[in-house]
């Protein structure tokens, strides 16, 4: 059926709001207009959505689920939501108890990169991994006054259960409610449901490495996707302009497949994080392991970080201080504390500062407190005075203080009164 067909269609459902409003004295309701250029609307797969006076334009694509995006296939989807069902890993990004269909990969096209109510979405896209398929769904503004179609077309396809975004939590979905907030008498109440922010984890695992964590550099560094003339997302708002003079489909055309290549992007980067946080020990690269290890401890997966942490001890990386201090404090939450006070100690002479000075610390409790040798503990925490006062070590002034409480009470204990040194009268503060 044709653009001009489906939209004749609706006609009589305007007549009575015309006659009514005519009747009260208003102006009544404009006809409503097919969309120009309605053959290449329909070539480029696009179709009208008509919501009470208005309508939006809906454009639809659909892959087999063997299609490749980058290192995985869209099948691959069903593998790793399986595998979260059948772990007993805890984890932000755990799909436990869904279905692949329930996960819905979404980005917005807005006309600026600021937040508020001056800022308008003009496109909401997202794929969704069926059974046999991968649908894209494309929501396009076609005029600033028809929001309410917009809107109301895309709240019909959110019978979801979690959203799967790239700084949606930050962005997209906040710029969703502020708009929904405008015209919410109109519309249905937007649905509560997750959120799978993948921006989240892309740092967590690659700021190590990458000056800008952005969805283009994943793409290309770890998804191995490399985009052909591709529309740059920041041109999006002025093309999006130059559509609304226009009207012709080919000017927006870049900015849909741009909009397209995105979602479809966020299934394979969900498929690539699953699958390094489902195996952790498959990871090779020292910081990202170290990094994944974090990662682990933050969702409170002791056990899987302890491991990663292990593999890590022989190594040398730019981190390793760090990752063998985690290591020792692990060590102490078992109850494995001469394994833990080897690491400090090794640790006293670490070039990181804040770990040389967290390891002493933890070394000089180990000695008083486990031990009860309260020389050697004394020791420890006059060296750390000394180091404070060559400026070797610049603890922060709540440091100092602690530090300076622990000497004054270590001292009491050997049955000594004077001070020998203290971080906060020798000049350091």
């Amino acid at each position: 059926m044709s653009l001009k067909r489906k939209l004749n269609r609706y006609k009589h459902h305007l007549g009575n709001k015309e006659k009514r409003s005519g009747a009260e004295g208003g102006a009544p309701s404009q006809a409503l207009q097919a969309p120009s250029f309605e053959k290449e609307w329909s070539a480029f797969g696009v179709k009208p959505y008509v919501f009470e006076e208005c309508y939006c334009l809906i454009r639809e694509v659909v892959y087999p689920l063997t299609h490749v995006h980058g290192k995985y296939s869209f099948s691959e989807l069903h593998d790793v939501v399986g595998a979260w069902n059948n772990s007993g890993i805890t984890h932000s990004l755990s799909s436990k108890g869904y279905q692949p269909s329930q996960l819905f990969f979404f980005d917005t096209e807005t006309t600026g990169l600021g937040g508020g109510a001056g800022n308008t979405i003009f496109l909401l896209g997202h794929a969704r991994v069926y059974d046999d398929k991968v649908v894209v769904k494309q929501h396009l503004l076609p005029k600033p006054g028809n929001e309410v179609a917009l809107y109301h077309s895309f709240l019909s396809e959110v019978d979801i259960k979690s959203l799967c975004t790239y700084n949606g939590k930050a962005f997209d979905w906040p710029q969703v409610k502020t708009r929904h907030t405008l015209i919410r008498d109109r519309l249905p109440e937007l649905p509560d449901f997750g959120h799978f922010d993948l921006l989240h984890g892309a740092r967590r695992l690659w700021k190590h490495k990458f000056e800008r964590v952005s969805l283009s550099t994943v793409e290309k560094e770890e998804l191995g996707i490399e985009r052909a003339e591709d529309t740059p997302g920041y041109l999006a708002p002025m093309i999006y302009f130059h559509f609304l003079k226009e009207e012709r489909p080919d000017i927006i055309e870049g900015v849909l497949r741009h909009n397209e290549l995105d979602v479809l992007s966020l299934i394979t980067l969900y498929i690539h994080l699953s699958k390094k946080i489902l195996s952790p020990g498959k990871t090779a690269e020292a910081n990202e392991k170290y990094a994944m290890a974090k990662w682990l401890l933050a969702n409170r997966e002791a056990e899987l970080a302890t491991a990663q942490l292990k593999e890590l001890e022989s190594k040398t990386f730019e981190q390793s201080d760090r990752a063998s201090f985690d290591l020792s404090l692990q060590y102490k939450k078992q109850g494995m504390l001469e394994k833990a006070a080897a690491l400090w100690q090794k640790l006293r002479d670490a070039a990181d500062e804040k770990t040389a000075w967290r390891a002493s610390i933890e070394l000089a409790k180990y000695y008083e407190h486990q031990k009860r040798d309260i020389p050697a503990a004394l020791h420890i925490t006059e060296d750390l005075l000394s180091q404070c006062s060559s400026k070797k070590l610049v603890p922060t002034e709540r440091e100092a203080a602690q530090l300076d409480i622990r000497h004054q009470r270590l001292l009491r204990k050997c049955g000594k009164n004077i001070p020998r040194a203290s971080a906060k009268t020798d000049g350091i503060f």
